[in-house]
């Protein structure tokens, strides 16, 4: 079989590489300095586009067809080897490491990653920058997802077109065109959608694909003016050094990509830029630029997990130090050797490659079933676990309207079918406890509608600031209560409403104890303080409501246990970090009266006056001296603030009057 033909040899796309992987490892290793270090995966993509773009063109070129067959060889023979050795070593490593909660999490990682769809996988749940994304081992698999997607669309269309060049070219202009377009336009308002999905990063390849296509039909010589290289060079370090995560990767992007195409179109000029470039150290950096992106995010995530983060700088350099060996090893005996094998059979390649395929996806769908394999952990320590995997409720009835009444409001329907006669308006606390008023919903055979926001204040007239969270989501929460607003009437039929939020965090600005980073800042009819904004925004709310759901509840929001979290605590069990009797599950009782008093004195007229009437938890989570996330062998507490399901089902018996409206 004889290969696709491989374009000249060029020192300086490796020397390219050198500076994309590295600007994406030192970001992900916390080294001061590169605030966009992530853009080099934008570099990857238009070198990426430019050489596989240029092997199609060349070969569409002299042999008017392309052979998917042998280009997908080619594909399967430069990515496959070294990514599953990845995955089994992080498989390994994982199943040592991981608590339940997060090995299962790690099976659906690792059955995306293996079918090319990690990138709809992360679209669908956390963003990039999101907290969280910290401990996704396969995270870093979202990039060459979107790369094998472009490349199942790219080849298919060239043949499609080949025999009419000219549109095809026109056809790739105006998919560029439109891809970038698009992501410009959305980025702002739906970062999480154009940073992972393929349509909106495909301008990027494009780039790539373009400059390889005029270069060959038009003779380039890649030699222009120097100074395109310095601008080009001036550019990419502009990405990795000036752009910021919020708004990325947007007209932000522009940089890198920009950047990287004036590299590449100046590649063979001789200067300074070109020479540094191909000088030895950076071409072998580059040549290892695939193993080392491969490897360092599994080291990072794995390593700091199982160390509750590093001790300083210079353990991250020693973890950083491994993830160099690691790629420099896989690069030497797993890429190079596969990527010279030369197979009678292009078929026998991809055949072999069921097998490494059939073992990832059988290992990724095991610790899924079984959800996450918990046996492998002490009795106490699953306790932990299973309150961490406690909070799970069943969400398959919700949606969000893509129209008003409730445009972009995420609903769900709860209890019997029906027009909902009870509302219950929260935030996650709200989602906590979710599945007892469902239940209780169908108990009383009342049809009731759950309208929640994570992080937004069930309240009317403001506006808020969280350190949690993206611009984009403030101001979603601000334009979700404007329309709940506007929706309420169309509730005609309901005659109830229940509020649930964390009232001591928006009161107060801040969380306490585990997340006391967290902050957020309230702002809106004209108060100064959080406090202030909250009091007006009260007397200006419960009224409003009050004309709309004659019978008004609250649920007191249950204490918080400032130090505790069943997930970190079932690590520190795990891992001997701490003994079953030094667990803080415990708050007194004082202390949480003291956090909840702030927010609860702004209520406190209205249920005194019997227009709200209280729900209390207190007294089923707490005794007269403490509060605690351990009943008898059951904890009661997701982390610090959220309770379980469990303990939501310990206090049913009080949700109950909330539903029963027929009576």
């Amino acid at each position: 079989m004889e290969p696709l033909a491989h374009p000249t040899y060029r020192p300086e796309i490796d020397g390219l590489r050198m500076i994309a992987v590295l600007g994406v490892v030192l970001y992900h290793f916390g080294v001061p300095g590169l605030p966009g270090g992530f853009t080099g995966v934008d570099v990857f993509f238009v070198i990426s586009g430019f050489l596989i773009g240029g092997i199609l063109w060349r070969n569409l070129e002299e042999t008017g067809s392309i052979s998917l067959a042998r280009f997908y060889t080619r594909r399967v023979k430069r990515l496959a080897p070294a990514f599953f050795a990845m995955a089994a070593a992080s498989a390994l490593v994982a199943w040592v490491v991981l608590l339940p909660f997060e090995f299962r999490e790690f099976g659906k990682e690792l059955i995306a990653a293996t079918t090319y769809l990690s990138n709809v996988l992360f679209w669908r749940g956390e963003g990039y920058f999101d907290i969280g994304a910290e401990n996704k081992v396969l995270l870093h698999t979202w990039s060459l997802a979107v790369e094998e997607q472009f490349y199942i669309v790219l080849p298919v269309l060239m043949l499609a077109l080949a025999r009419w060049r000219r549109l095809l070219v026109a056809l790739l202009v105006v998919l560029f065109v439109g891809s970038l377009t698009a992501n410009i336009a959305l980025s702002p308002t739906d970062q999480t959608t154009t940073f992972y999905l393929f349509p909106f990063r495909a301008w990027e390849l494009l780039a790539g694909v373009l400059l390889a296509v005029a270069g060959h039909s038009r003779g380039f010589s890649y030699v222009l003016r120097p100074g395109l290289s310095y601008a080009g060079l001036a550019l990419v370090l502009a990405g990795l050094t000036l752009v910021a995560p919020q708004g990325f990767p947007g007209w932000q992007a522009l940089f890198p990509v920009l950047g990287t195409t004036l590299l590449i179109a100046n590649g063979k000029d001789d200067n300074r830029v070109n020479r540094a470039l191909a000088a030895p150290l950076p071409v072998f950096i580059g040549k290892i630029s695939y193993s080392l992106y491969l490897w360092h995010w599994p080291v990072l995530v794995l390593s700091r997990y199982w160390r509750d983060g590093y001790a300083g700088p210079l353990e991250a350099a020693l973890w950083l130090a491994l993830a160099f060996a690691l790629a420099i090893l896989s690069w030497a005996l797993i890429e190079t050797p596969f990527r010279r094998t030369h197979p009678r059979s292009g078929w026998r390649v991809l055949a072999a490659l069921a097998a490494p395929s059939a073992a990832a996806l059988g290992i990724g769908a095991l610790a899924y079933v079984k959800d996450g394999l918990p046996a492998r952990f002490a009795p106490e320590t699953r306790a932990y676990i299973a309150a961490s995997a406690d909070f799970n409720q069943d969400w398959s009835r919700c949606h969000t309207p893509a129209q008003s009444p409730f445009k972009n409001v995420e609903l769900c329907p709860i209890g019997p079918e029906g027009l909902p006669e009870v509302i219950v308006w929260g935030d996650s606390h709200l989602r906590a406890i979710k599945e007892v008023l469902e239940q209780a919903a169908f108990d009383t055979d009342t049809p009731a509608l759950i309208i929640w926001h994570a992080g937004c204040p069930p309240v009317f007239g403001i506006s808020k600031q969280e350190s949690y969270a993206t611009p984009a989501e403030d101001a979603a929460c601000a334009a979700g209560t404007a329309e709940i607003r506007r929706s309420l009437a169309s509730l005609a039929q309901a005659r109830t409403l229940l509020l649930v939020a964390r009232w001591a965090y928006y009161a107060d600005g801040a969380g306490s104890g585990r997340d006391a980073h967290n902050t957020i800042r309230l702002a809106g009819l004209g108060g100064s303080t959080n406090r202030e904004v909250l009091s007006r925004a009260l007397a200006e709310t419960l009224p409003e409501l009050r004309r709309h759901f004659p019978r008004l509840f609250l649920l007191r929001q249950p204490p918080e246990i400032p130090d505790y979290d069943s997930r970190e605590t079932a690590r520190r069990l795990a891992y001997g970090r701490v003994l079953p009797t030094e667990t803080p599950t415990d708050v007194s009782r004082t202390v949480a009266e003291t956090r909840a008093a702030g927010a609860e004195a702004l209520f406190a007229p209205y249920l005194a006056e019997g227009s709200l009437r209280l729900i209390d938890p207190w007294p089923v989570l707490c005794t007269a001296e403490k509060c605690s996330a351990r009943h008898g062998d059951a904890i009661w507490y997701f982390d610090n603030n959220h309770l379980t399901n469990t303990a939501a089902r310990a206090f049913a018996g009080l949700i109950s009057p909330v539903f029963e409206v027929k009576n």
